[in-house]
């Protein structure tokens, strides 16, 4: 299964851009902290929390994306995707989430609401699978 959800705060202002195919999509970066608790061994460095900056690429249906400023916090759901491309005639890759679904976080919506959203954006199947990983999601 290959599903992300993110929490974290706008580290740069949204950006446009259009594909050779004439699609057009949104790209920012996501500062994210990690648990210190986590058991990956990378997310954190001797018990501490680590600031990770993740790039998030979403389409531009996705309404209200153009709106965010640097700072907003945002729940981020979607999927992992790394994709190659030819720069100077040598192939390289980036990583980034492809988000389906980019809620803000607000004082009338706190964080845990704006999970549930993010979540069920990601459809039946996939946002079933995840409520039963965390049972407060499906709740809501």
């Amino acid at each position: 299964m290959n599903i992300v959800v993110l929490v974290g705060h706008l580290s740069s202002t949204p950006r446009r851009t259009e594909l050779p195919s004439g699609d057009e999509r949104w790209a920012f970066e996501l500062s994210c902290m990690t648990d210190p608790s986590s058991p990956v061994p990378a997310a954190s460095v001797a018990g501490e929390s680590v600031t990770l900056s993740v790039p998030v690429s979403v389409a531009s249906s996705v309404a209200g994306i153009e709106t965010f400023d640097t700072g907003t916090e945002l729940v981020v759901a979607g999927v992992v995707r790394r994709r190659f491309y030819r720069a100077g005639g040598v192939t390289q890759s980036r990583t980034e989430v492809v988000a389906q679904s980019v809620v803000q976080v607000t004082a009338r919506r706190p964080a845990q609401r704006a999970l549930v959203i993010a979540v069920r954006a990601l459809g039946r199947e996939q946002g079933g699978r995840l409520r039963s990983v965390l049972p407060e999601v499906g709740a809501a």
